[in-house]
């Protein structure tokens, strides 16, 4: 499984970092990245930077997917 987010589309509500923080962070800038390990996917962030998912996270990841209130995050399986 592998993650990303569109930054265009994220209204920095928090609610994928609360779920699940070991893949998602919040940036000064207000929007949410994908992290790899301890890397956040910032430079330029979008579908360009996909990480893939721990299995340990997969379901956080799908959760945090289906609450985003921005309709951002987008879950791509193998």
């Amino acid at each position: 499984m592998k993650v990303w987010i569109d930054q265009d589309l994220c209204t920095g509500d928090g609610l994928c970092e609360e779920i699940c923080p070991a893949v998602f962070t919040l940036l000064d800038d207000g929007l949410a990245y994908v992290k790899d390990g301890d890397e956040v996917m910032n430079n330029p962030g979008g579908s360009a930077q996909m990480v893939n998912v721990p299995s340990e996270h997969e379901e956080a990841v799908v959760e945090a997917s289906e609450e985003c209130p921005g309709e951002c995050i987008f879950v791509e399986t193998d």
